[in-house]
């Protein structure tokens, strides 16, 4: 065994040298990491104008622009957007159908690698400029997984299971390195946190009433005993905090670890509209399996190329070896030998490339492992105060791709809705209708995921706090007030079609789940109760400024 430096580090990074029983784990993975992509740019293609449009409520173009006064040239850095070409309503249309044509070529699997590009550029050029609208961690782990797919992703135009371009050993160690961070680091916040809720075992006693947007599903769950949620919330820690261990074990331990998680997930999808982060966590998993295994499930004729393939270092799909992920001896890359040799039997194509190898082995490496760092300083400084540089974990924050992750640490302590009314006599109100969280108590709770109302969702985290913490309230007021296109579009119906109301209000509203009982009498999923004015009642003074009507008054804390 040679463990000589340059060995090792063509061993991780080297796909040429890569593990030969993930071709079909990668292959699942990124078709199903492009159907995400496709629902992240699908759902933008009818929000983005309403939300970070030049006339939406979180413009752009007023962002980039107050950045760059700041900051000056390394405004790209700190904001790396395309953005920055043109912010207007054309340029962010065209952003997400871009988007959406990449994802759908990444599922046929058409130029992979390529296609990873695009979305990657696309969905961070939105998550940039869109403030607010995109502090989500699930926007976090899409681009985390989206950048290490493009080391784990085969080249060539249409490379089928890629079984002569094997993943770069690196890049799986860090999907699922990603994959274990969300579990692990989420129980870690839980903990630190000191919520009695968690320590109590009552964190899930209300959890599928109070979580952000319900399922009708979630409805029926949270009618089951105490004994049931007490469980749940049990089995979350040891998931989270102890089996998900698991993950570093051998081959068998992997694959049952999978079967736990896998149900898990599909439990969560079911309960709650956590867009698309749950489908990310769940194919995530699928990287924890080998070819042996996935094999009983493919046709026959794809199990061929599969059993060809010599026996590597990494282990032939049925060889023993396959059992160890994580603990394997790197041997002299064959590329290595006689490299004087090599060139000479080679077109100039590919000469380029033979000698360009090492470069992009040595870019390899400095990335993945500047994202080992900086993902493992953030864990570790989730623990202790462990005295590591700050600097190369800063210098990434922008990008989104190694991040520290933190689920439901503590939980919410009751359900509040902020509701938008407008009245042209401050008498009658009348209410903007959403197109997904809960507002009439007849309606039930749907199951839309991945699809991300960004609003909606946002609306849910300003509820729990106060409107001079979340500008994007008043901003949504004024565009009501100015009847613009774009952001009643971001609602389910205009109540006023012929001309904008003359005032334009925000009030708070706390709902909970009907009994059973209630359910079979009145047919209602939801009872609510009026706590009073969110944020200023506002209208519109002659030459466009705005006026108020009404303050708020003075609400008892909620969270």
């Amino acid at each position: 065994m040679d463990w000589t430096p340059s060995s090792v580090i063509g061993w991780l990074f080297d796909s040429r040298n890569g593990p030969s029983d993930r071709f079909l784990s990668r292959w699942i993975f990124l078709r199903a990491l492009g159907a995400i992509y496709f629902s992240a740019f699908f759902s933008l293609v009818f929000q983005i104008r309403g939300l970070i449009g030049p006339e939406g409520i979180l413009p752009a173009g007023e962002y980039l622009k107050s950045v760059a006064e700041q900051v000056g040239h390394a405004r790209y850095w700190y904001v790396p957007s395309v953005l920055w070409f043109s912010s207007g309503s054309y340029m962010l249309a065209g952003l997400c159908w871009v988007g959406i044509a990449a994802a759908v070529f990444l599922v046929l699997n058409l130029w992979p690698r390529g296609m990873l590009v695009v979305c990657f550029v696309c969905f961070l050029s939105f998550v940039s400029a869109a403030r607010d609208f995109s502090g989500y961690q699930s926007d976090g782990m899409l681009l985390e997984a989206g950048f290490l797919s493009l080391f784990l992703a085969p080249g060539g135009l249409r490379p089928g299971l890629g079984e002569k371009r094997p993943p770069a050993r690196a890049a799986l160690y860090l999907l699922l390195w990603e994959w274990f961070r969300i579990y692990f680091e989420s129980g870690v916040a839980k903990m630190a946190s000191g919520d009695p809720e968690w320590r109590n075992f009552t964190a899930m006693d209300d959890y599928y009433q109070n979580g952000p947007l319900p399922t009708w599903i979630g409805w029926y769950v949270q009618h089951f005993p105490h004994w049931f949620h007490g469980a749940t919330a049990f089995l979350t820690l040891a998931l989270e905090l102890v089996l998900i261990w698991l993950a570093f074990l051998p081959r068998r331990f992997r694959i049952a670890l999978f079967f736990v998680v896998t149900p898990w997930q599909i439990g969560i999808i079911l309960t709650a509209n956590y867009t698309f982060l749950n489908y990310l966590v769940l194919i995530l998993a699928f990287l924890l399996l080998d070819d042996r295994f996935l094999m009983r499930f493919f046709p026959r004729q794809w199990k061929g190329p599969l059993l060809d393939l010599p026996l590597t270092s990494a282990g032939h799909p049925h060889s023993p070896a396959s059992d160890q992920l994580l603990v394997l001896a790197p041997t002299s890359p064959s590329i290595d030998e006689a490299p004087a040799s090599r060139p000479a039997s080679l077109d100039a194509w590919q000469k380029n490339r033979f000698w360009l190898a090492p470069l992009r082995v040595a870019l390899t490496a400095v990335l993945l492992l500047w994202i080992f760092y900086a993902t493992t300083a953030q864990m570790l400084w989730m623990i202790m105060s462990a005295p590591l540089p700050t600097s190369p974990v800063a210098l990434l924050d922008p990008f989104r791709i190694a991040n520290r992750y933190g689920l439901f640490a503590v939980m919410t302590r009751g359900r509040y809705e902020i509701e938008f009314q407008g009245s042209n006599d401050g008498q009658t109100w009348i209410a903007y209708p959403f197109r997904h969280k809960p507002q009439e108590p007849s309606k039930p709770p749907r199951i839309y995921a991945p699809y991300q109302p960004r609003l909606d969702w946002n609306l849910w985290f300003a509820s729990l706090g106060e409107w001079r913490d979340n500008p994007l309230v008043l901003r949504t007021q004024r565009r009501l007030l100015s009847r613009d296109p774009d952001v009643l579009a971001l609602f389910a119906a205009n109540p006023f079609p012929q001309a904008p109301p003359r005032q334009v209000r925000a009030v708070l509203w706390q709902y909970w789940f009907t009994s059973m009982a209630e359910k079979r009498e009145h047919g209602l999923w939801w009872r609510r109760e009026l706590l009073g004015l969110y944020a200023p009642a506002v209208r519109l003074e002659p030459g466009g400024k705005i006026g108020v009507t009404q303050w708020p008054e003075p609400m008892p804390p909620h969270e």
